[in-house]
């Protein structure tokens, strides 16, 4: 595969594009809340687990230059250093 050249914050844009427009509804509940979700920027293709290194590694096997973004369902941040993680309610 090409490598596509984006920035960080082009990365970061098109994932959250994605876990708003398609993702979110289908993962944010019950069990999956508070565990971390991987997203491929450039098609969409999404996984789930405690620490999001499995599915990291998943996705690049597939697309060694796949661009890829961490979030933690349903919280704003990823980690907190030195505070509490509070959760988004939506």
């Amino acid at each position: 595969m090409q490598a596509i050249f984006w920035t960080m914050e082009e990365v970061a844009g098109r994932a959250k594009q994605f876990y708003e427009n398609s993702i979110r509804q289908e993962v944010e509940h019950g069990e999956n809340i508070g565990q971390m979700i991987v997203i491929d920027a450039e098609t969409g293709e999404y996984g789930i687990d405690p620490s999001g290194v499995e599915t990291a590694m998943k996705l690049k096997a597939k697309n060694p230059v796949a661009r890829l973004f961490t979030l933690r369902i349903g919280y704003d941040v990823a980690v907190v250093f030195g505070g509490e993680m509070e959760r988004v309610a939506k």
